[in-house]
This record gives structure tokens, C-alpha cells and sequence, in this order.
């Protein structure tokens, strides 16, 4: 079995379409969201509809329950505000619904899956380093977990310590505890514009990342189209 493990697509048809070709052809059988659907870029309710139809296993993200909520967004970055309220418009309720009723952790086969950390999945803290990383361990009862967030790809592996490790793959070994960022598909932030996602191989243990060209130019017309802020079709080609 070979899994996809992707998430943070935020309403990127283009990313999350040449993704999850990539994976077909990488010989993936199934497929794990790990949130954040919505929000940033143009196309939410296509996005929500391909995720959702597929019937694969997602956890929540913050910005869909902040698109499935009516509670204020003034405390946010102006810009997230405005394209979550963007966002909500092209919601239908029944699509706000269902983004309310997704789980924040879920375990599949042997790994455990969530958005933001362990400890406080509902604060949407960030892991950034591996200070961050010591308190999700704590909480970690599977080898390994995937997450996103950050929208950066990282690997924090505890053994007799937490320490950070740089690398495309790595074999998970028994005995030890893996916290694997799976990066983003819809708008990356370590500098590199493409969509990030995992392969996870069960016969190999073996976790890889992947990085995916897709029609950039077309997703930056669709958010200028919509009226969504500038900066959002210019961060995505920058990888930020």
C-alpha cells in the first residue's frame, strides 16, 4: 500500500489536480487530507467538492472551521480575513456544515494524522522547531504522525532526544517517534512554489516527500479574477 498524504491545498484546483495525478502515477491506492481545504486562493467549493467526493480520510484544518463559522475575523491577518470572507460566500451551507463536522485527529492504519499538534490540536499552535515538537510527543501513542500547518516540509524524529532531520525520505524504524510537516499543496512557504505532498510506502516503511509543477499562471488569474488580495497570486509564485 502506498498512501498519499497531502494537505494546506487552500482552494488550489490547479495544485491539488496535478497532486493527485502525481500520486496515480506513483502508484499511490489511497489518499489522507490533512485539512485546510480552504481558504487563500479562488477555487474553495471545487476543492472541498473533490476532497469530500473522494471519501478519504481528512482532519480539520483552521481555516476550514474558520470558513464554516460566522464568528468575527478581526483578530486575523487582514489578508486571510478577507479571503476567508471571500471564502464564505462561495460556501453553500450544507458545505460549511460538512466542514464543521470533520474530526481534528484521526488514526489511520498505523500512523496518526492531524492538522496543527497533538497537545492542543484546537489552538492551532505551529511547530516550527524541535522545542515545538517535544510537547506533540508527549502525546504521540502511534510511531508515526503526519501534520501541516506550517506549510513547510520538516521531520522531527525522537529517540533518546528530538532532533530535526533534513532529508527527501527516511525509513521509519521501530522504537522511535516520527512528526513528518507534509508541506502544502496549494501555497507553499520554504521557497520552493511547487505543491509539496508525502508518499507514505507501508511494505518499505518509507516516507518521501514529492514536489509538483502545475499551472501556476492559471490559479494567479483566478484570484485576480475573484478580487482576493494581490499578494496572494504574488506569494504563491515565490514560494512564501
Amino acid at each position: 500500500m502506498r498512501i498519499a498524504l497531502f494537505g494546506d491545498i487552500h482552494a488550489n484546483l490547479e495544485a491539488l489536480e496535478a497532486v493527485l495525478q502525481d500520486a496515480a502515477e506513483q502508484g499511490c491506492t489511497d489518499h489522507v487530507c490533512m485539512g485546510d481545504i480552504v481558504g487563500y486562493n479562488a477555487d474553495p467549493a471545487a476543492c472541498l467538492e473533490r476532497v469530500r467526493a473522494s471519501d478519504w480520510p481528512v482532519v480539520k484544518g483552521n481555516h476550514d472551521e474558520d470558513a464554516s463559522g460566522e464568528h468575527s475575523l478581526e483578530s486575523m491577518n487582514p489578508v486571510a480575513a478577507a479571503a476567508l470572507e471571500w471564502t464564505r460566500d462561495q460556501l453553500s451551507l450544507e458545505q460549511r456544515d460538512w466542514l464543521r463536522t470533520i474530526r481534528m485527529v484521526r488514526q489511520v492504519e498505523d500512523f496518526t494524522v492531524v492538522h496543527s499538534t497533538l497537545d492542543q490540536p484546537q489552538s492551532w499552535n505551529y511547530v516550527t522547531n524541535k522545542f515545538d515538537a517535544m510537547s506533540n510527543f508527549s502525546y504521540q501513542f502511534t510511531n508515526l504522525c503526519f501534520h501541516g500547518h506550517t506549510h513547510v516540509p520538516r521531520i522531527f524524529v525522537r529517540d533518546s532526544r528530538v532532533s530535526e532531520v533534513e532529508a527527501e525520505s527516511i525509513v521509519i524504524e521501530p522504537g522511535m517517534k516520527y512528526f513528518v510537516n507534509t508541506g502544502s499543496v496549494g501555497q507553499p512557504r520554504d521557497g520552493d512554489w511547487r505543491a509539496c505532498y508525502v508518499i507514505y510506502d507501508l511494505p518499505t516503511s518509507t516516507v518521501s516527500f514529492r514536489r509538483v509543477e502545475y499551472d501556476i499562471a492559471t490559479t494567479q488569474q483566478k484570484i485576480r479574477d475573484a478580487g482576493l488580495p494581490e499578494v496572494l497570486a504574488e506569494r504563491i509564485a515565490e514560494g512564501r
